[in-house]
């Protein structure tokens, strides 16, 4: 009987609801009718038997009017205004999930067996019951509001902390640079005041520099007077001698021997005022530092000599063949060679062949031909950057100056260096050579100009009177004069022979 009525139930179901229930059902022995059911394994194929076309086609429809409904609802909950969340949720899921959030799985299952059973007997449906009121439903969503607001509000303190130490680290910086500035801008008070003390300390020094400037210049005129005097003393002294030698080989010759007594007589007084004139030119040479140039000669006997009067320019009448000016437009670019690795500092020109030397940052120069370009020699040696560099009038020879505080000479027929003079403090800017070739002038850094000696191998003279770096150094053409440019904002006129400025 309960299966008939179970089965009743479901045709009900399946009428007013269309839709299709499934339930296991245990048949026991305790039944009031004496029909025997029998058993179906769940493996058997289901058919129908002959005869039974008419319940084939029955549940058939169901089973078209199932799926309409289901097609029907599904429609109806998409076209539906309101959301899913606006639903009121289920008493029996409400219970379902409670007991699913915390845990109890055994009294879950005891409450779905329970509930699905009382619903099966009829003792009450789910819509008798209801739906969950609204209060629970806010309560749990208060609860979730509260424990997001718990969470949101632990972020938040973990990020103030946060942002109260990195404020209080940068409170403790801005203190250390505060103090750092303070102690910086006391100490620049301080060097302020000191600098102010030494320039007042320096102003009380000026006149006496300026009396002492004033006299080594009048020294230096002195200097240079005496050096004058002494070549015009010497030149008549070189004159007497002549006179003197003159005389006594025409006394020699034409005096006669019986007048021989009288003439000595005559000759001895004349002999007696030659040298007495000797005799106060030769004590006024050693007054004006002529035993100092006796001196040096004889201990450096290969000094060489410089030229007595300027010589004449071989190159002033052919200056009007190259003066002839060009027309506007006349220069153009013809070749760019690239032929260091650094930047090139200095350059000279052959005097009697095609070529040109250069000088680099790299420490070496070269001298290639003009205008093709092609290297014919390189020079390896300096130490630093190479500076200057000037050929002899000859040609034979280069002269080059360099970082390395030395100025090198080189023979080009044997391709090395062949001298070094050292004696400059500071990098040499610049050198050049005489035009006699036996001297070679540079330019120092530590406000000095050095003439050498390419015979003795020496220094000559030290010309000083720049008070900052000599650049640049040169000798005029066919003179002793040397011209200097510093970094004082003066060029200045030296007597190479004297280093009189």
């Amino acid at each position: 009987m309960e299966a008939e009525e179970a089965e009743e139930e479901e045709e009900a179901a399946a009428g007013s609801e269309a839709s299709v229930y499934l339930q296991k059902i245990t048949i026991t022995d305790y039944s009031k009718d004496d029909y025997q059911y029998e058993e179906v394994s769940a493996d058997d194929e289901f058919s129908l038997q002959e005869g039974d076309e008419d319940l084939a086609e029955a549940l058939q429809a169901v089973r078209q009017q199932a799926e309409d409904a289901h097609i029907l609802a599904s429609k109806a909950v998409l076209t539906s205004e309101k959301s899913v969340s606006e639903i009121p949720e289920a008493m029996d899921d409400f219970f379902c999930n409670f007991l699913a959030g915390l845990g109890m799985s055994r009294t879950l299952n005891c409450f779905q067996t329970e509930w699905y059973e009382l619903v099966e007997r009829g003792v009450f449906t789910a819509k008798d019951i209801g739906f969950v009121p609204a209060v629970y439903t806010c309560n749990q969503q208060l609860k979730a509001e509260n424990m997001r607001l718990k969470e949101d509000l632990d972020n938040y303190k973990r990020a103030a902390n946060k942002a109260k130490e990195a404020f209080l680290k940068v409170q403790k910086e801005r203190d250390f640079h505060r103090m750092h500035h303070k102690r910086v801008v006391q100490e620049k008070n301080r060097l302020i005041c000191d600098i102010k003390r030494l320039k007042a300390h320096y102003a009380s020094y000026e006149p006496v520099l300026k009396q002492l400037t004033e006299k080594y210049q009048s020294a230096l005129r002195q200097k240079m007077l005496t050096g004058l005097e002494r070549d015009r003393a010497v030149g008549q002294v070189t004159g007497l001698q002549a006179i003197l030698h003159n005389l006594e080989s025409g006394c020699a010759i034409q005096i006669p021997a019986k007048k021989a007594g009288h003439e000595c007589e005559r000759k001895k007084g004349l002999e007696g005022s030659t040298q007495k004139a000797l005799q106060e030119a030769r004590q006024q040479k050693m007054l004006d530092a002529g035993p100092v140039q006796d001196s040096e000669k004889r201990r450096y006997p290969k000094d060489s000599e410089f030229p007595v009067d300027a010589q004449v320019d071989s190159y002033l009448a052919r200056a009007k063949e190259y003066s002839r000016p060009l027309k506007h437009g006349a220069y153009k670019l013809e070749n760019t060679l690239k032929l260091h690795v650094s930047a090139v500092s200095c350059l000279a020109s052959h005097p009697l062949k095609d070529a040109v030397v250069t000088g680099s940052d790299d420490r070496l120069w070269k001298m290639w031909a003009f205008p093709d370009g092609n290297i014919i020699m390189v020079g390896e040696g300096h130490t630093d950057w190479v500076s200057g560099c000037c050929f002899h009038p000859s040609g034979t020879q280069l002269v080059t100056s360099s970082g390395d505080t030395t100025v090198r000479i080189w023979d080009l027929s044997k391709g090395g260096c062949v001298l070094t003079f050292k004696g400059h403090a500071q990098a040499v800017w610049d050198c050049s050579w005489h035009s006699c070739g036996d001297f070679v002038a540079s330019a120092c850094k530590d406000s000095t100009s050095k003439i050498w000696d390419v015979n003795s191998e020496r220094c000559r003279y030290t010309m000083r009177g720049h008070k900052d770096s000599v650049s640049s150094i040169e000798f005029l053409p066919f003179s002793n004069t040397v011209l200097t440019s510093s970094a004082d904002k003066t060029l200045s006129l030296w007597d190479a022979r004297t280093e009189v400025q």
